[in-house]
């Protein structure tokens, strides 16, 4: 995968979802249909983006053992939340209309431990990781404070649920687009 790639089109990718949903949700429902399926298709996407993010900014961060816990922490977040969109998914695609999705969603969420590992906590890691890495990047001086601040105001934003991800997809963008990806960082950023 071409990083800058990854590190342009994984925010956008998140913005396109967020647009899509917000289209999707005109009618006052979310799902099933083609908005639902193509708004998760895109998320999903950009999720799997975030997977050489990770690698780009743990290498930039030092490799270290911190940097690698970080960024073991961000990926699980991913794969958690990979998994919830992959499940939002299949219901959309196998209901007939929104009162049998809820059904269903109702039903894997009963199911022992899913509700915390992929529907709340789990998620949760991919923008913790997001925030130290890039937290642990601007205090060595590997990026500029700028894009840190993005970053968090992304994370903290996200807390305010799905509704504010245009929002989020945005200074996401802001924190990872143009991104310096060679090895020109200070020797402090390996520890």
């Amino acid at each position: 995968m071409n990083k800058p790639v990854a590190f342009t089109t994984a925010p956008l990718l998140v913005t396109v979802y967020a647009g899509i949903r917000v289209l999707d949700g005109l009618d006052g429902e979310r799902g099933p249909g083609p908005a639902w399926t193509s708004g998760h298709l895109a998320f999903l996407a950009a999720l799997i983006l975030f997977v050489p993010v990770f690698l780009e900014l743990r290498r930039l961060a030092g490799r270290g053992l911190f940097a690698t816990t970080v960024a073991v922490v961000g990926l699980v977040g991913a794969i958690c939340s990979m998994a919830q969109i992959s499940v939002d998914i299949v219901v959309g695609a196998l209901a007939a209309d929104h009162e049998a999705m809820r059904g269903m969603f109702a039903n894997i969420r009963s199911v022992p431990g899913v509700n915390v590992v992929i529907y709340t906590v789990g998620p949760v890691l991919l923008f913790l990781g997001l925030l130290v890495l890039f937290c642990q990047l601007a205090a060595v001086r590997a990026v500029p404070v700028w894009r840190a601040v993005a970053v968090v105001l992304a994370v903290l934003v996200s807390l305010l649920g799905l509704d504010t991800l245009p929002a989020v997809g945005l200074l996401l963008y802001a924190g990872l687009a143009s991104f310096p990806r060679r090895g020109v960082f200070p020797a402090t950023a390996r520890s």
